[in-house]
Formats: structure tokens, C-alpha cells, sequence
């Protein structure tokens, strides 16, 4: 698994943890129901920075606990 699946699971489990849809993590977020359906659904595989950094003060944590997890620490380089 890369880093766009761990990015898309990612924000799924933030949303089950809160217990908002998709839908309504778009209108807290400020950003199009399109662009997180885009994210989620696979259209759009590098979301920009600022698109998660919208993302994660829509779900009310930082960037950095967005990608404080055991997947991204061990994500392998993309470059070898």
C-alpha cells in the first residue's frame, strides 16, 4: 500500500471516528464535496498540502496528527 491509500484511509477513519460523513467533512473543511470525493474515490491521487491542511482543521487536528501514524512513520521512499 502507497501513500495515496494510507492518505484516503486515513481521512475515512478520522470521519468514522467523528462520526461525519464525507459530505459534511467538506463543508467543515471549506473545500467542494467534488475534491474529497475526487480524494476518496481515487480521481485525484496528490492531494496538495493545502487541501489536507484544510482537511485536518475540518476535522480538528493538526497536520502532523494526521500523519502520525505506525503507516506513514514506515512508509517506504517513493526514490530508490
Amino acid at each position: 500500500m502507497g501513500i495515496y491509500e494510507y492518505t484516503k484511509n486515513r481521512i475515512l477513519e478520522l470521519c468514522k471516528q467523528r462520526g461525519i460523513t464525507p459530505n459534511a467533512l467538506s463543508y467543515a473543511a471549506g473545500i467542494s464535496q467534488s475534491t474529497v470525493k475526487s480524494i476518496l474515490g481515487g480521481e485525484s491521487k496528490n492531494p496538495g498540502i493545502v487541501t489536507l491542511k484544510k482537511i485536518c482543521d475540518g476535522l480538528d487536528i493538526t497536520i502532523v496528527e494526521f500523519f502520525d501514524t505506525k503507516q506513514y512513520r514506515e512508509l517506504e521512499q517513493e526514490l530508490k
